[in-house]
């Protein structure tokens, strides 16, 4: 199994709550979405939810979120670019976030375990 097909972690943190019907759509997009980043697919990506966190931008509470993206391997600028705007407007449409309430950070490792072991 070669290391750059598999490993997306994506954690949501956001200050507005979230039903499970949402949740559900969230995590079904975000499965369709990694497919920006080369080689990742939704067969290995496991999703974080954390709602109605203390969450402040802006010096305000108002609606916003932080999404953390993390991969085995990487990718390239484009890439991000890419999933960055799927993510943006999937909780604009979903939690009503306005895209400059969004951060979205990419961090990337040589090293992941899974299964007892590492890649």
């Amino acid at each position: 199994m070669r290391g750059e097909f598999i490993m997306p972690f994506i954690n949501v943190k956001t200050n507005v709550p979230v039903g499970s019907d949402k949740e559900k759509a969230i995590k079904s997009a975000l499965g369709r979405d990694i497919t920006a980043l080369p080689g990742k697919t939704e067969n290995w990506l496991m999703v974080g939810l954390e709602p109605e966190c203390h969450l402040w931008f802006k010096g305000t509470d108002e609606p916003a979120a932080l999404v953390d993206v993390s991969v085995y391997g990487g990718a390239d600028a484009d890439a991000y670019r890419a999933l960055t705007g799927k993510v943006s407007a999937l909780l604009a449409e979903e939690l009503g976030l306005k895209p400059d309430r969004i951060y979205v950070k990419y961090s990337s490792t040589p090293d992941w375990g899974w299964n007892g072991d590492n890649f």
